[in-house]
């Protein structure tokens, strides 16, 4: 009768520590909407802005470059971000989560370093955001017994930015045909 006195505490600490996990996410999923959101309307801004360079586009003026190099960023920033936003819309259920976004922490946070100098605030609540992923990611770890390997996590997640790297290359290459990006890259 102990055993299952037992059995039936564990079964209810695993269901209360996994209600709290659904409040958290949302959050979580709200907190990262807010900052796609005020990230695409900078990319907006920005584009409107950028129209003369398309055809005016003077590789000499480092004003031109600075905002090339930063339209890059929010766009990278934005694919990033707007990834991890289906992944955590993805979720099914508690096992779901180990599987879904330990790559996601990684991402968020070379996305944060990337925008740091250029809008402290949002990289600070993806700081903020890292923080919340990483401690639903453990707690739905330790509930479902799942495991997972951080480097096998981290090389995921290269390996993904990566590609949107050369996504965002790519658009920006189509958009602004006079700009020669290899040249950029190296100064």
């Amino acid at each position: 009768m102990m055993v299952k006195a037992s059995t039936e505490t564990v079964e209810c600490e695993n269901i209360s520590h996994s209600v709290t996990l659904v409040p958290r996410l949302g959050y979580s999923a709200h907190l990262l909407s807010e900052i796609i959101d005020f990230i695409a309307k900078k990319l907006d801004d920005l584009k409107q802005s950028n129209c003369d360079l398309v055809l005016f586009f003077d590789e000499t003026d480092k004003n031109h470059v600075s905002i090339i190099e930063l339209e890059r960023v929010l766009l990278f920033s934005s694919d990033v971000l707007l990834h991890i936003k289906k992944r955590i819309a993805s979720i099914s259920g508690l096992s779901s989560i180990p599987e879904m976004l330990p790559s996601s922490i990684p991402m968020i946070r070379t996305v944060s370093a990337q925008l740091f100098s250029v809008i402290p605030n949002c990289s600070q609540r993806l700081s903020e955001l890292s923080v919340h992923l990483g401690s639903i990611v453990l707690d739905s770890a330790a509930l479902t017994k799942a495991r997972f390997d951080f480097s096998q996590s981290n090389n995921e997640a290269s390996i993904f930015l990566d590609e949107v790297k050369l996504m965002v290359d790519s658009k920006l290459s189509k958009q602004y045909p006079n700009v020669d990006f290899f040249k950029l890259c190296d100064t």
